[in-house]
């Protein structure tokens, strides 16, 4: 490694990327998003169905031109990096950096704050939305990507997860997702992104399961079969009836997006992701 092939990324310009995600990401609506929406506008059959997704597409355009939040919930505060081997982050911690700018983002932009501290008894609001959820990958090259994903509490409190025999297959997670769609009704606000992790462990299953959520609707898996199990879950899920926010109707889902990793022998990890139709995020490289 040359000293040419580091680069040095301040923390400062940390804080300012996210403060300005934090903002942008809870008022407009990501141009994937708003074309999966307008394509179940027009594919829907049902008239109430239909006129609920006018509406969030009149909700989508609102929010943008005034600039008001396209939720009130302005969710769960989730960062993930890809952080360059060759990238030094300088003047201090990363960490510190990304929580200035939610907090910053969050108070500044008057959106609300939704965490709370001490979980379990006392719940207290940490008034700024921080701590912010941060995962972080190590890549290849000399940039820090980051992406702010708002995740509202709603689609979020669906989430399942379950560590299935090998031999249940595509059988078996074909009949949880589906279950886990069916038993949410109108609590994740559909129509969904599903993400869904296949594989690793316990913990990284959900983290997968995340990582599809942020995948642009539309854009199929580079496996081919998973690609295709995608296409046939998607089916399958707006099958079920369930509908734009559970009213009826053919568009139950926007997209199902299907991320895996390879297992122990003895496993079959598989958790589910709801995003709901706000299907909020931001990305920006440094």
């Amino acid at each position: 490694m040359t000293s040419e092939t580091v680069r040095e990324v301040h923390v400062d310009d940390i804080t300012k990327a996210v403060a300005e995600m934090c903002e942008a990401a809870t008022h407009v609506l990501p141009d994937d998003v708003v074309a999966g929406l307008k394509k179940a506008q027009s594919t829907e059959t049902s008239p109430l169905a239909r006129q609920v997704l006018i509406e969030i597409v009149e909700n989508v355009e609102v929010a943008k031109r005034d600039m008001i939040p396209l939720c009130q919930d302005t969710g769960t505060t989730v960062v993930m990096l890809d952080v360059g081997q060759d990238v030094h982050i300088v003047g201090g911690s990363l960490r510190d950096a990304i929580n200035k700018g939610v907090s910053k983002g969050y108070t500044e932009g008057f959106l609300r704050a939704s965490m709370v501290d001490h979980p379990f008894s006392t719940r207290v609001n940490t008034k700024d939305n921080t701590p912010a959820v941060i995962h972080s990958e190590i890549v290849a090259g000399n940039k820090l990507g980051i992406t702010v994903v708002p995740k509202g509490g709603g689609c979020e409190n669906m989430s399942k997860f379950q560590i299935m025999l090998p031999s249940r297959g595509k059988e078996g997670i074909t009949e949880f997702v589906l279950q886990t769609i069916e038993e949410s009704g109108g609590n994740p606000c559909p129509p969904l992104v599903v993400g869904v992790g296949v594989g690793g462990s316990s913990e990284y299953a959900m983290y997968l399961a995340k990582k599809g959520i942020v995948r642009p609707v539309g854009q199929d898996s580079d496996d081919p079969e998973t690609a295709e199990f995608e296409r046939e879950l998607l089916e399958k899920v707006n099958a079920l009836g369930v509908g734009p926010q559970a009213v009826g109707g053919v568009n139950t889902a926007m997209a199902v997006n299907i991320e895996t990793y390879p297992t122990h022998i003895t496993s079959l990890p598989v958790a589910v992701n709801l995003q709901c139709h706000s299907a909020r995020s931001k990305h920006v490289e440094l």
